[in-house]
């Protein structure tokens, strides 16, 4: 039987940039009295607090059993029972020059690729500290479009080619980074050999348990995606292709477990 339940944020358990629906809070909130849970994604920790830990409806007492880990595992969050708040157990940022040889490169690639005369709404590269992540469209289009944002988001790249083009781009010239696509129109840049099966490794030893104890759920699991480090360490996952699938997922595992 599993004993961690491990989850990408956006386009797995909540609509990109948008909360949770309350099915999967509900839901999670039940499991938590079952397993321990960890949120794995690229968003910063303020978009986990927006999207899932604002609506989330269980025990405090259980909050002990939810891991959360943004940018791509670079950060861990625990929730400190005394303080009654998160605490950052540990952060993989980046030095300046680092930051700043990224933001070149990603510029200079979505220049030569057309990709810059995009209309955005917000910055398109974001420096997140310990990751450093492109958006196609803006970091706050959602923010501003609402789920129109969310549409246009969807439209911009279903097949990955964009993306795709991009990273391809700029991998090369960042060889000692790691550079996979992220969200809908995103690509995230994190120090090499840190992404989410960097977050998940450790994440076991803390909690002493074995590849054979987790499912993971995610949406970008195909080489290249920012979920596939999970899959290609031997953790048992399962691809969905929006929130809705993990319901119907998540519902069986409720009432077989």
């Amino acid at each position: 039987m599993k004993k961690l339940l491990a989850f990408d944020l956006d386009g797995t358990i909540a609509p990109s940039k948008s909360p949770a629906p309350d099915q999967i809070t509900e839901l999670m909130g039940q499991l938590l009295a079952r397993f321990h849970i960890c949120v794995i994604s690229g968003g910063k920790f303020e978009q986990f607090k927006n999207q899932l830990l604002a609506n989330l409806r269980c025990d405090p007492k259980l909050l002990s059993k939810l891991h959360i880990m943004p940018t791509c595992g670079t950060r861990y969050y625990q929730f400190d029972a005394k303080l009654s708040d998160w605490i950052r157990v540990y952060a993989e940022d980046f030095t300046p020059a680092e930051k700043a040889k990224i933001k070149a490169v990603l510029a200079a690639a979505a220049i030569e690729l057309g990709l810059n005369k995009e209309k955005t709404y917000g910055e398109q590269i974001e420096d997140r500290d310990s990751q450093i992540s492109w958006s196609a469209l803006g970091q706050d289009i959602v923010d501003v479009l609402g789920e129109d944002g969310v549409k246009l988001k969807e439209a911009w790249d279903p097949d990955n080619t964009k993306k795709s083009k991009l990273r391809n781009l700029v991998a090369p010239k960042l060889r000692q980074f790691e550079v996979r696509m992220g969200g809908t129109t995103t690509i995230d840049i994190t120090k090499q050999g840190i992404d989410k099966a960097y977050g998940m490794q450790k994440l076991m030893e803390q909690l002493d348990l074995s590849k054979t104890d987790i499912l993971f759920f995610g949406d970008k699991l195909q080489e290249g995606g920012n979920d596939y480090p999970v899959k290609a360490m031997g953790i048992d996952s399962l691809e969905v292709s929006d929130w809705h699938d993990t319901v119907f997922a998540l519902e069986a595992i409720w009432h077989v477990s």
